[in-house]
């Protein structure tokens, strides 16, 4: 089967994806927090990024390859965390380690995910990152980087814009807790997704692998908090500077909005920061995630990463055109994933090449280095299949 005749963009996986995976599930995968206004926010600011076309170029060849951190990738994207990805489709993070590796792209494991740094170690590649949730125990963080260290992780992400659990609305009210009970409402919505239902009842009950050791699942909590919360800290710069102590590898700040928050980090010794508003899963009072990049860009020298509304290859070159000089993904892949199982991974990733090989060449740029300067497109509704 050919899955660009089929699944040529993204938005075909999201919708296939839809129809494959139970009700709360989706809910999860695809929601935002209030009302959306900010998962709305991230595309409608995408949008408004533009570029005027370039003709009579010749034949071109395109260089997407990216210098970050001391690595070379071939594409300037990744993986990015994704909690509980394991609820999305069954084995995810196993999955996306080795399309990733494949690929020669870093993969991110989420402190949250459903396996554990030893679970998927003989999975990575040379590029693995681990996404610290901070936890508040100074003997867990230890024992955490000391395991994510010895499992082949070389770089630590820190989240630093979850001091408290989002609502979520739309989470709840698909009937989804944390960890995931089964009521008869939601045993009715498994029962419509055979496939799903068999690959989770051979890889497991969904639960935060990583936090076994740590915790006994005892404890009440709200339905979308889960036990990492009862591990966890509201971080501050201190914390910051006893990680930068403690781990030898490249620190990534992750969940950064502000321009003021750029200096104290540059000063704290973290080797990049990275743009994000949680995908519009955590407050649904901020701006658009590209609409923050530019001020940032202006305000440090540090490598910037970015996520929060990517939707293609043109989307990742609007990112690096004001200023990222990488960029993450964590629905594509899922997408990806729950439409096609293990092929989704790389067929996202095929897809956002072609897709930045075909912009790249309306805009008569041959590599990441020589994209056009970028023009205000005026708000205009956007169809979304």
């Amino acid at each position: 089967m050919d899955l660009h005749s089929r699944f040529p963009g993204i938005a075909d996986l999201k919708h296939r994806a839809q129809r494959r995976i139970p009700h709360f599930v989706w809910e999860y995968l695809d929601s935002g927090t209030g009302v959306e206004a900010t998962l709305r926010r991230n595309r409608d600011g995408l949008d408004r990024v533009g570029f005027l076309p370039s003709i009579l170029q010749g034949p071109l060849e395109f260089d997407t390859s990216t210098e970050f951190l001391g690595q070379t990738y071939p594409l300037p994207f990744g993986v990015a965390p994704i909690g509980m990805a394991g609820l999305i489709w069954p084995d995810a993070e196993a999955h996306l380690a080795r399309a990733a590796a494949s690929a020669g792209l870093p993969f991110t494991l989420s402190n949250v995910a459903c396996q554990s740094p030893e679970d998927v170690a003989p999975h990575l590649g040379d590029n693995a990152w681990f996404q610290l949730y901070p936890p508040k125990d100074p003997d867990i963080r230890k024992d955490l980087l000391n395991r994510v260290r010895d499992a082949g992780f070389t770089t630590l992400v820190m989240t630093a814009d979850v001091p408290v659990a989002s609502r979520r609305e739309r989470q709840t009210r698909s009937g989804l807790t944390n960890p995931p009970r089964l009521t008869p409402r939601i045993l009715a919505q498994i029962a419509m997704r055979p496939e799903w239902a068999l690959g989770i009842t051979r890889s497991g009950p969904p639960r935060m692998r990583t936090l076994d050791k740590y915790t006994d699942n005892s404890s009440n909590l709200p339905p979308t908090a889960h036990v990492g919360y009862l591990l966890r800290t509201s971080p501050d710069m201190d914390y910051v500077h006893w990680l930068r102590d403690a781990w030898d590898g490249p620190l990534i700040v992750k969940g950064v909005q502000r321009p003021e928050d750029a200096e104290p980090l540059q000063r704290a010794g973290v080797d990049a920061i990275w743009i994000s508003n949680h995908g519009g899963r955590q407050f649904d009072g901020a701006p658009a995630g590209i609409d923050a990049l530019p001020a940032i860009r202006a305000a440090t020298d540090l490598p910037l990463i970015f996520d929060s509304g990517i939707e293609g290859g043109l989307d990742i070159l609007r990112a690096k055109a004001l200023g990222a000089d990488f960029v993450m993904l964590g629905r594509g892949f899922m997408y990806g994933l729950a439409a096609l199982g293990a092929k989704g991974p790389a067929h996202v990733i095929d897809i956002l090449r072609q897709d930045m090989h075909a912009n790249m060449g309306q805009m008569g740029a041959v590599s990441l280095n020589h994209l056009p300067p970028v023009v205000p497109l005026a708000d205009a509704a956007v169809q979304r299949y």
